[in-house]
């Protein structure tokens, strides 16, 4: 008994000792739990998150069911826009017993403060530093309870991809809110294929006057699509100076971050000159769903402030309501601390015990035991707020991130539509969406008011106001000067394709400025392969002239619409075709030849097998019947055989050759007409795939894309390619063939042959076109130029100008109003081949019924034979048979089968009858035959 006491009273003295030491361990539920806030009271977000961290620790500790009876204990401190101030504030909570500190509102002091928070174990809880690189890896200690910059940036991204810019520039605060914010912002918008074209950076600390020095740079600049990226407190500063640079009227869009729609919802409403200054521009605000807890905590919000407010009213902005859930996150991680076994205890950091005696006394801070489990508490929060659902996805941000597009008109604001990460850009409210994530299938919004009270969407960019001309390549042509040449003591350029640029240009809706400079030595033609790259490289800011729009050049740069259309052909020399005896043999091949007069006789093999049995004038002696066939078979080409066809087989298959002839016989007149009135030109090259086949050697163009075609595409051999500088190579080449050092042909783009061959009638173009493009002008990706120019030109084609300036500069053929041709190819096979295979197979099915007829009929006369003769046949004489049968007329056949059956069935009588019958047949027989006989003798002897 005395020993249990005696370990009563150990355990109780153990208790008291331990409750007062210095490590603070505490076996059950404080009363008090001490938290921190820092941020700014006075700034635009500061002053409302006062209210309601004030008003959600009071709600907290009126609900004992939430911690279970302890309290929270919320201490705040000013930082008066200080980011040391800040740091040395977040100092002081960490000498205490504080277990959580809600902030910093800063995310540049967030980024210092975090790495304390690393060290002593202290969860910082923020709702206003949105800085997407305080990521979880370098500050796992940092948990951002509103939503990162990096999806208020994605918004924006399908904003400006929405309304089809693609140019845009960013202004921004030189911190790291700023310049992470706009870096996430680049990203986003070089996935659409869009860029920030200039950085503008301001110093949080800029003067009015640093302020439009850098607007003034603005607005010399190509795009009208400004991104301001602030903080909200100097945010109109930026409108401001804009305003009085008259860069907000028509023509500009402004789109502000979440701080211009903080502005208005907290100092709503604002002063006049600013609602000026903003009307027209499209702003976002974090959505919060609407529910009941938000409601009731919007009309408590008037009665939180009106009292404690002397400087006016205080309205309610997003951060105010995600202050507000910040608190109580924390209050239901910190009530599963505890449900954890968790428990407050702090010890001494050994690093910073060699510190001791220092003036800063950062001996005095220590570490929180707790901090990692309530750390992963605050992460498994899974609740809802009056900003509606509030979860930690495995990247520990907020799940569903969602933005309201507010549009600024007249005295307030208008709601066009919603961005959230699962739906993208939608007239219907987030949460009733249910499409994959980051997907749309219809994005749509409702119509903007845009600045200068604009209804139509701005174009979103000008030609650069300062002063610059754009440098244009254009090509320094040797030959073919009708489409680019240079005029004779000047700098200037003439010829089809700059009249073309030039009428282009004088459809455009904005001047112009720009400078020609040409491209090459002016010796050879130069490449526009080459050129293109200089575009791409930034030496020129376009380039034009006849520039071919092929694959690998749409790759460097974008062109615009052709103006005129030309792929590579094939031209080589021609001579006139000489007429001869043999002419009437030139509309046939060879082989057409050959198997047109097989078919005449095997058509009319047919029809004599199919009418030898019931025709007699296909019948008679062999060398008549041979006879027959011939002249049957050659006679249907005049349609003047005098034979009859008198089976249903042999006139189907007479009038399907006949039909066949018809169409031989009508090919064969317009062919020969043809070549025996209109004078004939030849040629040896037929056209690529006879340039491919041989190996003769073949010109280009030099410069031309044509060499690079002919050698990676068909496979020609570089030493075959011979390139050519001027029309004078071209002619000398051809003229000389490949005997004398010339080419077979030469290879290059319509438009330059149609040239060419106006005033050389010894050469044509043989074959087809085998490549399709066009010429267009280049200029640098993504330029907006190129969208304009593309649709000037098509204008151009409309109003029939584009085919004005083409007759203009290229002239017609001199040899079109001869009355000569190039030789055609003569009828192939393959063009009849159809007609052919169905006279065949209509010859085949003939055949085919006849000879199963024929079997039949045989079968039936043979059993009849075999069954009179009683006796069996062998295999060669009943084929024998079978061939004197099919030989037989039919109708002799089948009287003969006829009496034969008749006899049979008499013969199946009484065998009385049969003894009787034969024996007067006998007597008949004995009696006739003197009588026979001495007739025969009398008419002998007579």
């Amino acid at each position: 008994m005395k020993m249990g006491w005696f370990l009563f009273f150990m355990v109780l003295l153990n208790g008291i000792i331990i409750s007062n030491g210095v490590d603070t361990n505490v076996s059950s539920r404080p009363s008090v739990v001490n938290i921190g806030a820092i941020f700014s009271f006075n700034s635009i977000i500061g002053k409302v998150a006062k209210f309601a961290l004030e008003a959600a620790v009071q709600d907290v500790n009126s609900d004992p069911t939430v911690l279970g009876g302890t309290k929270l204990e919320l201490t705040t401190q000013d930082t008066n826009f200080s980011g040391f101030g800040a740091i040395m504030e977040a100092l002081q909570f960490m000498e205490g017993d504080t277990v959580a500190i809600i902030g910093p509102q800063s995310s540049v002091t967030a980024h210092v403060i975090s790495h304390i928070a690393n060290e002593l174990q202290v969860p910082l809880l923020s709702y206003a530093a949105t800085d997407p690189t305080l990521s979880s890896l370098q500050y796992p200690f940092f948990v951002m309870t509103s939503h990162s910059d990096l999806y208020q940036m994605a918004a924006i991204a399908d904003l400006i991809q929405y309304y089809g810019w693609r140019e845009v520039i960013a202004i921004y605060v030189d911190d790291d809110y700023g310049r992470n914010g706009i870096a996430a912002l680049g990203d986003e918008l070089a996935e659409k294929r869009c860029k920030i074209s200039y950085k503008a950076p301001l110093y949080p600390q800029s003067s009015r006057n640093d302020i439009i020095d850098l607007l003034v740079k603005i607005a010399l600049a190509e795009s009208r699509i400004l991104i301001v990226h602030t903080h909200p407190d100097w945010g109109l500063k930026v409108l401001d100076v804009a305003a009085y640079l008259g860069m907000t009227g028509r023509g500009y869009v402004w789109i502000a971050t979440n701080w211009l729609s903080t502005i208005i919802d907290t100092n709503s409403p604002l002063p006049s000159k600013a609602m000026n200054n903003i009307q027209g521009l499209l702003t976002l605000r974090m959505y919060t769903p609407s529910s009941g807890l938000k409601e009731n905590f919007v009309s408590r919000w008037g009665n939180l402030t009106s009292p404690r407010t002397s400087n006016g009213h205080v309205g309610l902005s997003a951060y105010g309501l995600y202050a507000y859930d910040t608190v109580w996150v924390l209050a239901h991680a910190i009530n599963a601390f505890f449900n954890q076994g968790g428990t407050i205890s702090f010890s001494n950091d050994s690093r910073l015990a060699k510190m001791k005696g220092g003036s800063l006394n950062l001996d005095a801070m220590s570490i929180f035991d707790g901090g990692n489990l309530l750390l992963q508490s605050i992460l498994q929060v899974n609740m809802t707020g009056v900003t509606g659902q509030i979860k930690f996805n495995s990247d520990r941000s907020l799940i569903n991130p969602a933005y309201e597009v507010i549009n600024v008109i007249g005295t307030g604001i208008r709601r066009i539509g919603y961005w959230s990460n699962h739906s993208g850009l939608s007239v219907v409210p987030p949460q009733n969406t249910t499409l994959p994530n980051g997907t749309s299938s219809n994005p749509r919004l409702y119509d903007a008011i845009w600045p200068g009270q604009e209804v139509k969407t701005p174009r979103g960019w000008v030609f650069p106001n300062n002063g610059r001309q754009l440098i244009i390549g254009v090509p320094n042509r040797v030959s073919y000067r009708e489409f680019i040449s240079r005029v004779e003591g000047t700098d200037m350029l003439k010829g089809y394709c700059i009249d073309v640029f030039t009428a282009a240009l004088s459809l455009l809706p904005y001047a112009l400025p720009y400078k020609l400079v040409p491209f090459g030595d002016g010796i050879n033609n130069p490449s526009c392969t080459e050129l293109v790259q200089l575009v791409t490289a930034g030496v020129y800011d376009a380039a034009i002239g006849d520039i071919a729009i092929v694959t690998n050049r749409t790759r460097m740069v974008d062109f615009t619409q052709p103006y005129i259309e030309s792929g590579l052909v094939v031209v080589a020399p021609i001579k006139a075709s000489k007429s001869n005896a043999w002419a009437f043999l030139r509309p046939f091949s060879k082989n057409m030849w050959i198997v047109t007069g097989v078919f005449f006789l095997i058509v009319g093999a047919v029809v004599w097998i199919l009418e030898h049995r019931l025709n007699d004038e296909f019948r008679g002696p062999p060398r008549r019947q041979i006879v027959t066939v011939l002249w049957f078979s050659f006679s249907t080409l005049f349609f003047a055989h005098r034979e009859n066809t008198v089976s249903t087989l042999g006139r189907l298959v007479l009038i399907i050759w006949l039909f066949v002839v018809l169409i031989i016989n009508s090919s064969y007149t317009a062919s020969l007409t043809s070549i025996l009135t209109v004078e004939q030109l030849s040629s040896p090259i037929k056209g690529i795939e006879s340039l491919q086949a041989s190996k003769d050697p073949i010109g280009y163009q030099l410069g031309s894309f044509a060499v690079n075609y002919l050698s990676e595409e068909l496979n020609i051999h570089k030493s075959r390619l011979i390139p050519l500088n001027s029309e004078e190579d071209y002619a000398r080449a051809l003229t000389a063939g490949p005997e004398k050092g010339g080419v077979a042909a030469v290879v290059d783009e319509r438009g330059y042959m149609e040239l060419f061959l106006s005033t050389r009638c010894e050469f044509t173009i043989v074959g087809p076109e085998f490549t399709k493009s066009g010429w267009g002008f280049a200029f640098p990706r993504d330029s907006p130029l190129a969208v304009d120019m593309s649709t000037a030109i098509l204008k151009l084609s409309e109003n029939g100008d584009l085919q004005r300036i083409h007759n203009k500069w290229l002239r017609g053929s001199a040899c079109r109003s001869q009355d000569a041709k190039l030789e055609v190819d003569r009828l192939q096979l393959r063009s009849f081949w159809g007609l052919y295979v169905i006279s065949g197979l209509a010859c085949i099915v003939a055949l085919l019924i006849y000879f199963i007829l024929m079997v039949r009929q045989f079968s039936r006369h043979y059993i009849v034979e075999s069954d009179a003769s009683m006796g069996n046949s062998s295999r060669s004489r009943r084929l024998q048979t079978f061939l004197s049968f099919v030989d037989e007329k039919e109708k002799d056949v089948k009287s003969r089968s006829k009496r034969r059956q008749m006899e049979m069935a008499s013969s199946r009588g009484g065998s009385y009858e049969d003894d009787e019958s034969m024996s007067i047949s006998k007597r008949r027989h004995i009696e006739l035959s003197p009588s026979k006989t001495t007739t025969t003798i009398t008419s002998y002897e007579v």
